[in-house]
């Protein structure tokens, strides 16, 4: 009876396979800060904020991330991951959304990183041979790569490395103690979870934003006298 117990235990159980355990692994580090795609040379407007006292604290940069995210850049980024990860043609109109000169940079030159990066994985090589290497959109690489990925899953690793490029940005521009940082990225927790449930089901024609402060930050911030940042 004992035995028979501990097989019907072991039947019952759904273990998490070793395939969920890559996809999750290669997820996390695709979307960590040591993943070599230049993030950290990028603040997207922000120093341009700092520096006009828009953004000066915890409470300010949430609100300016939390809109960039759900007006922004975000939003519109995660929906045209989307439909890069079902294999639909979108680098021309993702390039083409990039508002300033700096945001064409930013997007540019993280998705000819990414791609550079993603090398040690020929399967996502496989995936992106049909993307031009120095003409591609951060998102359309990245969500190009990831086909085969829960996409939901994708969407979040994605809007993670969105967030915590500016976070990161905030910290040693305001400047911001790292737990400051922490606690505006946990706040930010429920908005990234919005963005990505809409974006993995929304049409291209949703596509919008209205943050126009943010394209703004990004134009004034070509022509800063002083700049530690490329956008």
């Amino acid at each position: 009876m004992r035995a028979a117990t501990i097989i019907t235990t072991t039947t019952m159980t759904t273990p998490t396979t070793t395939t969920d355990h890559a996809a999750l692994w290669r997820l996390l580090l695709w979307a960590s800060p040591a993943f070599p795609v230049g993030a950290f040379a990028h603040s997207h407007g922000l120093e341009w904020a700092v520096e006009q006292g828009e953004v000066r604290d915890p409470a300010t940069l949430l609100a300016w991330v939390q809109d960039a995210l759900r007006h922004g850049a975000g939003r519109t980024d995660a929906i045209l991951l989307a439909h890069a990860h079902r294999g639909e043609d979108v680098n021309n109109l993702a390039i083409a959304t990039a508002a300033s000169r700096e945001r064409q940079l930013e997007t540019l030159a993280q998705g000819e990183a990414f791609l550079r990066a993603i090398r040690a994985w020929p399967e996502a090589i496989a995936r992106t041979t049909h993307l031009p290497a120095e003409r591609t959109a951060y998102p359309v690489a990245f969500g190009t790569a990831a086909r085969g990925l829960p996409l939901a899953q994708v969407l979040i690793a994605y809007l993670q490395a969105f967030t915590q490029m500016l976070v990161s940005a905030a910290v040693r521009l305001v400047p911001l103690g790292q737990s400051d940082g922490l606690a505006v990225l946990a706040a930010l927790e429920p908005a990234v979870a919005k963005v990505a449930v809409e974006a993995e089901t929304s049409d291209l024609d949703e596509i919008g934003g209205a943050c126009f402060r943010f394209d703004l930050a990004a134009m004034h911030h070509e022509t800063q006298y002083t700049r530690l940042f490329r956008t």
